[in-house]
């Protein structure tokens, strides 16, 4: 695919009746409960790269984002926006980050283990709600890899994002 930015975000469902409600000793309820789809979306030609279904955790942020990379051959998109659930850039960094090995000090004690640095073309940005009474009442956007101009540039290359977001 020609994907040039991509959206992940995670929805929200419940199967039969929220977890809240499910009986742990009653077998009927081993189905029922909460229910997570983490998504990988290319807003600009409306496909949906990647799904991994589950619940909501660091591992499965982890498994869409390979997912995606692996669909669009290691090829960095342009732009790549998120909400502010902690995983992503973690995820992010482990899929396109690129090592660095720190050279020896020649000092005693254990070596500096390597890191994974973003590259310079690695644009990512993340929308922060604030909300009042379930409401949404503010929307902030934060860049986390990459630089302010650069998500500037990106929108403006799109054909269809003016600001970041998650579909």
């Amino acid at each position: 695919p020609r994907t040039r930015e991509v959206q992940f975000d995670e929805k929200w469902a419940f199967v039969t009746k929220k977890e809240k409600n499910c009986d742990p000793d009653d077998s009927s309820d081993r189905l029922c409960g909460d229910c997570w789809d983490h998504v990988a979306f290319d807003a600009e030609h409306r496909l949906v790269m990647s799904v991994v279904p589950g619940e909501r955790t660091a591992e499965n942020v982890r498994k869409v984002v390979a997912a995606y990379r692996q669909r669009t051959g290691g090829t960095i998109p342009r732009l790549i926006t998120t909400d502010e659930y902690a995983a992503y850039p973690k995820a992010i960094l482990a899929a396109y980050g690129e090592e660095v090995v720190p050279e020896r000090t020649g000092k005693p004690g254990r070596p500096k283990a390597p890191y994974q640095v973003a590259p310079k073309e690695l644009n990512y940005a993340t929308v922060h709600k604030t909300r009042k009474r379930g409401r949404v009442v503010k929307i902030d956007y934060r860049v986390v890899f990459g630089t302010v101009l650069a998500i500037q540039a990106a929108l403006q290359a799109s054909s269809v994002s003016q600001a970041i977001n998650t579909a």
